[in-house]
Formats: structure tokens, sequence, C-alpha cells
């Protein structure tokens, strides 16, 4: 699933998870490889266990998945995750169990302050794994308004990773597209923070050939903080169907994410 923003009004994309790639994803970055094996790809469903679309997000410990509010609303009541950094060929081979059954499978939360209307104001989720999945590391939790300190410019730098849509083009066009189901890495940096369209809530990263970005195909996904493993936002809206320009990412640093967060982690 993707969110569009433009002029503050919030455009609904929401795409099947059989032939389309429904949020946002890497663009003009590179094969993640065995880089952050905790970041996921999961694939929500309705309580009668139909898939609904697809999104990505980080473990932050063995059962706890956090992801965007937007991927785990409703019709959302469960969904199923995979940690394969390229599912293409198990998806070929008809032995992934895409889009019905993944590697784990856990329950959808969203923030309580999650608005459908309004997404980006709130735009916070969280799946709780069944069974745990044990890494040597995971994703971390940023420190209370850590962003705070961050200044706009080429020299600040996230790490964002996602599985999807790594091109996009319009309509008639969209043929050309790539939306293999691989996890992808790029180095975005902050353009926008504290005011003018992100408020105090979100960020504003570049989306770029030179710095790279987010498309279609992994809404949710992690923002690091430099090269660290902090996810200080996930993946929240775009402001452009060509995936250019800028991308939106909702802050996790803020109290009104880690304390909710936290209720899960406790």
């Amino acid at each position: 699933m993707l969110r569009k923003l433009a002029l503050l009004v919030a455009l609904v994309f929401a795409f099947s998870t059989g032939a389309t790639a429904p949020a946002s994803a890497v663009t003009d970055g590179e094969l993640d490889g065995n880089g952050h094996p905790y970041v996921g790809l999961m694939v929500a469903k309705d309580a009668k266990g139909s898939p609904l679309w697809r999104c990505s997000g980080t473990l932050i410990s063995p059962t706890v998945y956090l992801t965007a509010g937007h991927c785990t609303e409703s019709p959302a009541a469960s969904a199923e995750i995979w940690f394969d950094s390229d599912l293409e060929p198990e998806i070929r081979a008809g032995t992934s169990g895409y889009p019905f059954k993944g590697e784990v499978s856990g329950t959808t939360y969203t923030h309580p302050e999650y608005r459908p209307n309004q997404f980006y104001y709130r735009d916070l989720g969280i799946v709780v794994l069944k069974k745990p999945v044990k890494l040597g590391k995971y994703g971390a939790l940023p420190q209370l308004d850590q962003l705070d300190a961050l200044r706009p410019g080429e020299g600040t730098r996230f790490t964002t990773v996602g599985y999807g849509l790594q091109k996009s083009f319009p309509d008639a066009a969209s043929w050309k597209e790539s939306r293999l189901r691989t996890r992808m890495v790029a180095y975005p940096y902050l353009v926008q923070i504290n005011g003018g369209l992100v408020g105090d809530f979100s960020l504003l990263l570049s989306n770029n050939a030179n710095s790279g970005g987010t498309c279609f195909g992994d809404s949710g996904g992690p923002n690091f903080v430099g090269s660290s493993n902090v996810v200080g936002g996930v993946t929240s809206f775009g402001l452009n169907g060509n995936c250019a320009g800028t991308g939106g990412v909702f802050r996790v640093d803020r109290y009104w994410s880690l304390d909710w967060v936290r209720t899960f982690l406790d």
C-alpha cells in the first residue's frame, strides 16, 4: 500500500498483492543482501485470510515488527512476513508461500490515534509475531526527540531499506516498471524537518537518481539514522505517482510513537 500526499490531502492507492506492488520501496538503490536481515516484507490479510496489500517493516525484538499504520489499518487483522533478501526465485518456483503463508505470521495493531483520512498524523503500526525470530541483531528505537538535532542537507543521510517497485512510470509507460520483491537499500538525505509540509511528526527525504529514495512497494519500511540500526522513521507517503523529488517519513522519535511501541516490548 502507498499513500500519496498532495496539498495535505491524502489519496489512498491500494493494489492487489498479486501482479502489482502496493506500497513504497527503494528506487535508485542497490541490493541489500544480508545488510539488514531484520527488515522484512509483509502481506496484510483480513479476518477471512484474504491478502490485502504488502508493506515492509523492521523487527525491533524477536516478536515485534514495526511498520506504518496504513499497513495495519482495518480491514487488516493479521500479517504474513518474509525475511529473505530475494523472494523472486521462490515465488517463481511456487515455494515461498507468497502471499498466503510467510516465514512467520502475527496479529496487526495500529496506533490508537491513527486517522485513516489523516494517516500521516500517526502513521505507525505493529505486528506481534506468533513465534520469535531469533537474530543476532534487531532494529533499535531512537531516543526521545533524537531527530531534532539533525539539519537538512546532503550531509544528513538516512539508510532506507525496503522491498518492491524499483522504478515507477506514468500509466502509459507502466510496462517499464520494475517490481521485484527484493530487499534494496538507498541513502537519501534530509530535505525538511520541523515545519512546512511535515509539521513536527514527519520528515521529507530526497528521492532522486543520486541519493535513491522510496516508491511503490514498501510503506512501513525503515529509515535508519545514518548507517546505524536506529529506526528514525517509517516510510509513510509520496508526493507524486512517479516516485520522484521527495518521500515522506513518519517519525518514531516522538513520545506518541515511543510510548505506544514500548507497550508491546514491555
